[in-house]
């Protein structure tokens, strides 16, 4: 089921998955998911940042989105500018509105058409010269397997693992964020057994390459290059162990006896951290702004904020429009 061909996502296709997410949305002021879904215990949680790097290391791992952060994208210089744009585009298409998660989708769609160009070199099964877009499906479903299944491993590295009809229903509310990304229906796989058979078929295939320009965007990012601080030895150590061990060899990440050692107690002081850690924190700012807004309080506090500056860089989710989504 990997695809490897350019089958580009157009407008009209974007329109035509958006049509059915807004048929499936029974509520416009609690977005596509709400407060009883699964997606939201699980991606409110501050600590599936701990994925973070290995999300970004399995998708740089595709030459063709290696090639396209390479050739269009600040991440380099601005790092923590993409953390927030990232961050932005997600919470807001989980946390927002329907009308807001909408948006954010045709806005992500928008700016993706314009990065398209060619491979530098040769990576994996692609020579060199191959083009690339970055609505092409193919590339888009991978990122988006990145981002779900890095989420869950976070998840549960300090969160009570979920049931396996847990799993298999925020695997069946990730389809509507694939959606979102204008991925079809008929290219995403229908169970949670079949998104794993996926992942798997992709890690262990030629498609993932990691090519130059990966290994230099992400040497230049987990120095804190940009940052004005280095990432802690413990989050590389940590991400190190999330990773397929195939892609985090090709990557140089060492796993030793002493990284494991750093990983473990990272993680230790973490879940002492979060045992006291008040739910104010613990969660994320636009969790906290959703949770607002279906209690109708319609001003975000101060300190979901400050939360929100932290984590998608602005006081509030963006696209927001108070009266067509049920705002009181």
């Amino acid at each position: 089921m990997a695809l490897t061909s350019l089958d580009v996502v157009t407008e009209a296709d974007l329109e035509r998955e958006l049509e059915w997410v807004r048929r499936k949305a029974a509520d416009a002021r609690a977005g596509l998911f709400g407060p009883t879904s699964v997606t939201w215990r699980v991606d409110r949680e501050a600590v599936v940042f701990l994925g973070a790097g290995r999300a970004l290391l399995l998708q740089l791992a595709h030459p063709w989105v290696a090639a396209a952060i390479a050739q269009h994208s600040r991440s380099l210089a601005d790092p923590i500018g993409r953390f927030h744009r990232t961050f932005a585009y997600v919470l807001t298409m989980v946390f927002g509105t329907l009308g807001q998660a909408l948006a954010a989708a045709r806005a992500l769609h928008r700016r993706h058409a314009l990065i398209s160009g060619v491979l530098p070199e040769c990576a994996g099964r692609f020579p060199a010269g191959s083009p690339y877009r970055a609505n092409d499906v193919a590339a888009l479903r991978w990122v988006h397997a990145t981002l779900l299944d890095s989420a869950l491993i976070a998840y549960q590295l300090l969160r009570p693992p979920l049931s396996d009809e847990e799993r298999e229903q925020y695997y069946v509310e990730s389809r509507v964020l694939a959606a979102l990304f204008g991925i079809p229906q008929s290219a995403v796989p229908q169970s949670w057994a079949g998104f794993a058979d996926y992942v798997a078929e992709m890690v262990g295939s030629d498609i993932l390459a990691v090519s130059g320009p990966a290994r230099r965007i992400a040497a230049e990012l987990f120095s804190g290059a940009g940052t004005g601080w280095r990432t802690p030895r413990w989050y590389r150590a940590l991400t190190a162990r999330q990773m397929p061990l195939p892609l985090r060899q090709d990557f140089g990440l060492s796993y030793g006896p002493s990284d494991h050692r750093t990983a473990e107690r990272g993680l230790a002081v973490l879940r002492c951290i979060q045992s006291f850690m008040p739910a104010a924190l613990r969660y994320v700012g636009p969790y906290h702004e959703a949770d607002a807004r279906m209690a109708a309080r319609t001003r975000p506090g101060f300190v979901t904020k400050a939360l929100n500056r932290f984590w998608i860089g602005q006081t509030s989710m963006p696209f927001a429009d108070r009266e067509a989504d049920g705002w009181t």
